[in-house]
């Protein structure tokens, strides 16, 4: 039976980095597939007075036990607010899986970051490189990243969230579904990876597709974007004509997104078992 997958989401980085695991002819720069995300929390709440750093949000999840150093060998600018950072790592027993995330440690700062990988395993085996893309904030390991991280400054990388348990369909009749992303953000400007997923919504026509809202836009909208920009947020009209019984639905953003995209959701009539999201963020 075929299924389809429904992504809503503030930021994408986390859905850029598998590709092969749906669709495994294609060597792509890796994105929107299921098992990146089964490591996400099914229907939960997020509820907390005090924030909790990274390490105390992730303290029950897997971690590789070995910790490695690597150099930053590229620092661009996504956006006015986020830098993808290129880092090569030298250890030839590093390596992730496709939704994973790193812990994050820097000399001299002792507050440890958490950032989501946003390169493929793929590029790790070719070339030994692994990149972050890391928005700007006043957490610690953000704001050194934005302000005082170099070309060859040095961290430490351990790899966290191992996925669990998530078996491919093998010899069993299951069909290739669909993807369908809607992608919000203030403006164009800071929809992260645009090109990469109009790239691949022109792959796979008909197979991924993907709606950008932009709530804050000033200026025109290029042309190769406008037929998929919609001005204004992600509403329950966007989203209940996906509703079935075979739709899964993935939400990724801040916390009060996640908790607002649920509620809209069951109030739709999606179960909650059919609902995931990040838990560490």
């Amino acid at each position: 039976m075929a299924h389809t997958t429904v992504y809503v989401g503030y930021t994408v980085p986390q859905l850029l980095k598998g590709a092969s695991r749906i669709f495994p002819s294609h060597s792509a720069l890796g994105v929107l597939r299921h098992s990146a995300f089964y490591y996400c929390t099914v229907n939960g709440t997020i509820k907390s007075k005090r924030k909790m750093d990274h390490l105390e949000r992730t303290a029950n999840n897997f971690r590789q036990e070995v910790i490695t150093q690597a150099k930053v060998c590229g620092i661009t600018n996504e956006s006015e607010t986020v830098k993808r950072l290129r880092l090569a790592i030298a250890n030839k027993d590093f390596t992730f899986k496709a939704g994973q995330w790193v812990d994050f440690f820097i000399p001299g700062v002792s507050v440890v970051g958490g950032f989501s990988i946003c390169s493929s395993p793929g590029l790790l085996e070719r070339e030994g490189i692994l990149e972050l893309a890391v928005k700007h904030t006043v957490h610690p390991p953000a704001h050194w990243i934005h302000t005082e991280c170099t070309l060859d400054s040095e961290v430490a990388l351990r790899v966290g969230a191992d996925l669990h348990g998530y078996q491919e369909s093998k010899g069993n009749g299951h069909k290739l579904g669909t993807v369908k992303l809607y992608y919000s953000a203030k403006n164009t400007s800071e929809l992260l990876f645009k090109k990469n997923i109009l790239g691949l919504m022109n792959t796979f026509p008909g197979k991924i597709t993907c709606c950008f809202h932009v709530t804050q836009q000033r200026s025109q909208i290029c042309k190769e974007l406008q037929p998929h920009v919609t001005e204004g947020r992600i509403s329950k009209k966007d989203l209940e004509k996906h509703v079935s019984n075979n739709t899964s639905w993935y939400i990724c953003g801040p916390p009060p997104m996640i908790e607002s995209i649920s509620k809209l959701l069951s109030n739709i009539g999606v179960p909650g078992n059919r609902v995931f999201f990040e838990k560490w963020w």
